[in-house]
């Protein structure tokens, strides 16, 4: 018999479906006498107020509960399987792939390439638009799913076919359009490879986008990533200080034109463009409320202006010596240093050990913090005396688990060193927190 992909995996306390007595183990049949196929569906049936809810028990009977609610709760529930449905790979073979640049022998989920549009709704994930029919497309249009986050790269249609090695992948211009029309919402991500998109090519990429800015939200600009395990792919040249200061050049110049046309910055670029230049970032209000946070763009200004906010409110002395060990990647090291000798300065008693950690592991030209492993981290502190504590950022583990890239735990670092590790969020304010508390 085929396994449901319904079945749910846990309850939430105090929601409806635990008033209701839903269960873990109990399988989503249907909603209003709509077959449910996948998380997409679930949530745009969802929004109705009244809702007839068709339950198989782990005893093979059926339920149908009667759920009134307001428009916009959730029932409380969560699905063995997030997206209900089979994931679609990627069948693109894009020149800056980073999961072709993995190492080998790590878990076989790390080198599973997704490009599916419901990824993109549950977690922010870029998808090419290229492994999606025109249904697809209806259908989400028709479920209203939006903002939806795509991976443009060019408007070229003859380059994003070399770009995503896909013959299919041309028409991005006429699907872009077909959301706009519909009132989508779009973010776009151009993963910037040096010689090959950058220059006349983003200028014109660009021009196109804008004439969309009425549904284009945002448009990042980001380096491609490159390890140390491109053999027999397409050569790629890193960007370094002088070309990172053209990106930039170039970049800024558009986004002045836009801010008088727009009032808004409309593109922005990754913070590494900025570190490797060696350029001052740009101010807290040019990233406009910062709409592409999780994607590099804007987090070290965010993260200083949390942590400054913070800092100058901060009224603590500390009355005995303190010392723990912050860890981060090449990327932001020096911005972490002086932040940490300012919170020193303030408190007192205070030594903030800050470790840079070299990424060995992936090699290469990969300095940011979110792809530090356990195994470089280990090599870093080996002998290092680390004081009370470890801190780390929760960027350098998986969203729903305890363990780096490479699969060593927190808690193996935690036995290595014989200390506790606490995992800060990326905010400014609990940084200084997870620093100060106890």
């Amino acid at each position: 018999m085929k396994k449901s992909n319904n079945v749910i995996s846990s309850v939430h306390t105090n929601s409806i479906a635990e008033e209701i007595g839903i269960e873990v183990g109990d399988i989503l049949i249907s909603i209003n006498n709509h077959e449910v196929e996948d998380i997409i569906e679930y949530k745009y049936l969802l929004s109705e107020e009244y809702l007839d809810v068709e339950i198989k028990k782990s005893d093979g009977e059926t339920w149908i509960y009667e759920i009134e609610k307001d428009y916009d709760e959730d029932l409380g529930i969560e699905f063995e399987n997030p997206i209900l449905s089979h994931m679609k790979s990627c069948t693109n073979k894009c020149i800056f792939c980073f999961i072709d640049q993995l190492p080998p022998n790590m878990r076989k989920s790390m080198y599973f390439k997704d490009d599916d549009s419901r990824m993109s709704f549950l977690h922010g994930n870029y998808i090419t638009l290229t492994n999606m029919s025109e249904d697809d497309i209806d259908k989400i249009i028709k479920y209203r799913i939006s903002p939806i986050n795509v991976s443009v790269h060019t408007t070229d249609s003859e380059l994003r076919k070399k770009m995503l090695n896909n013959k299919f992948a041309g028409d991005i211009l006429n699907k872009l359009k077909k959301f706009a029309e519909n009132q989508i919402e779009i973010n776009c991500q151009i993963v910037l490879c040096r010689t090959v998109n950058d220059g006349e090519e983003l200028n014109k990429t660009i021009k196109d986008l804008l004439k969309l800015s009425h549904a284009i939200r945002s448009v990042a600009v980001v380096p491609a990533g490159l390890t140390k395990y491109r053999e027999g792919l397409h050569s790629l040249i890193a960007y370094d200080a002088a070309s990172a200061k053209e990106v930039i050049k170039e970049v800024e110049k558009r986004q002045r034109e836009f801010q008088a046309k727009l009032k808004r910055s409309f593109i922005y670029i990754a913070d590494e463009f900025y570190i490797l230049a060696n350029h001052a970032f740009p101010s807290y209000k040019s990233y406009d409320s910062f709409p592409q946070l999780e994607n590099g763009i804007g987090m070290m200004v965010n993260f200083q202006q949390e942590f400054y906010q913070c800092l100058n409110k901060l009224s603590v002395r500390l009355m005995k010596q303190k010392k723990v060990t912050i860890i981060t990647g090449e990327l932001p090291y020096k911005y972490i240093l002086e932040m940490c000798s300012d919170l020193e300065k303030k408190v007192g008693n205070l030594e903030i050990n800050v470790v840079r950690v070299k990424n060995e592991f992936f090699g290469g030209h990969v300095s940011v913090s979110g792809l530090v492993t356990g195994t470089d981290i280990s090599r870093a502190l080996e002998n290092i005396e680390v004081g009370e504590k470890i801190i780390i950022p929760k960027n350098m583990l998986k969203s729903d688990e305890d363990i780096f890239l490479d699969d060593y735990k927190a808690s193996d670092l935690e036995a290595l060193k014989n200390k506790p590790v606490v995992i800060s969020e990326v905010n400014g304010e609990k940084f200084i927190l997870s620093i100060l508390e106890n």
